[in-house]
């Protein structure tokens, strides 16, 4: 029972097991404890682990799929004999939604450093976690993009093997506030979608969480293709760029670092200032 009361803070709300939502919650306003800085206990618990796993499992695949469908884009003689943008765009939002179903009672389901920089921001988790997690993220990046390039050496290399830059006919600024927005609408609706005090009064809320956290990814996948070949995910960005590893993936590659946390920081002053400032009062 430990074990899965332990599971039970490991996501981005921490609810009390012993809070029934959509029930007692809806008599009174959620007040959801901010997390400590550290939390050396945590170093001691399998759970902390296992859901470190489960951010580098998700990542892996999250990349391994989506670079899949980028080179297959790539590789066709025109875009209306592939899949195309919109292909690429469901492949990402799609893997997001799935991933984020299946991880989200272990590990929270980021599977994006600037998710769990939002996150830590908002105190919804340690540092010792956020750290953990970025890390995990980036090595789950970098084994996906690799197993495609081990499956697809000589493709992946000619079809420019899912790296992200700057798109010709947009500069760097252009880049860095697609990046920036983009990430804000991902991380604006990851607050919301697992918002404690939404949760507390609407039940289906937690069921409901990763489609618009997939469809966010999707739609913004549709807006920024063009411009940066949408990063919004620091990991996705550099495992393509260290396994592709050609001097214009690393050219414009700060961009998908600063766009993504800057992002990320502004969805967490907003939700936390503006939105969770606002009580909650059930009718």
């Amino acid at each position: 029972m430990e074990g899965k009361e332990e599971d039970v803070r490991l996501g981005a709300n921490k609810f009390s097991e012993r809070q029934p939502l959509g029930t007692v919650a809806q008599d009174r306003d959620y007040r959801e404890p901010p997390r400590a800085l550290f939390e050396a206990g945590e170093l001691t618990s399998w759970s902390f682990y296992r859901a470190g796993i489960a951010e580098f499992i998700a990542t892996f695949l999250f990349l391994y799929i989506s670079i899949l469908t980028v080179m297959g884009v790539n590789r066709s003689p025109s875009k209306c004999a592939s899949v195309g943008i919109q292909g690429i765009a469901w492949s990402f939002g799609g893997m997001i939604f799935a991933l984020v179903y299946c991880t989200a009672g272990i590990s929270g389901g980021h599977i994006n450093p600037a998710v769990t920089f939002g996150l830590f921001l908002a105190r919804k988790l340690s540092l010792t976690r956020a750290v953990f997690y970025m890390v995990m993220q980036c090595l789950g990046a970098i084994c996906g993009a690799g197993v495609v390039k081990g499956f697809q050496p000589t493709p992946y290399q000619l079809l420019g093997g899912g790296a992200n830059s700057v798109n010709p006919g947009y500069t760097k600024g252009s880049g860095l506030g697609a990046e920036i927005i983009g990430t804000f609408v991902l991380v604006y609706t990851v607050f919301s979608a697992t918002d404690a005090k939404r949760s507390a009064r609407d039940s289906h809320v937690p069921i409901l969480a990763p489609l618009p956290i997939g469809f966010a990814v999707f739609l913004v996948h549709l807006a920024t293709i063009p411009v940066t070949g949408t990063g919004i995910n620091p990991a996705r960005s550099l495992g393509a760029a260290i396994i592709y590893n050609r001097p214009h993936a690393w050219a414009d590659h700060w961009i998908f670092w600063v766009g993504p946390f800057i992002g990320a920081a502004l969805a967490a002053l907003y939700h936390v200032v503006v939105i969770r400032a606002i009580p909650f009062k059930s009718k």
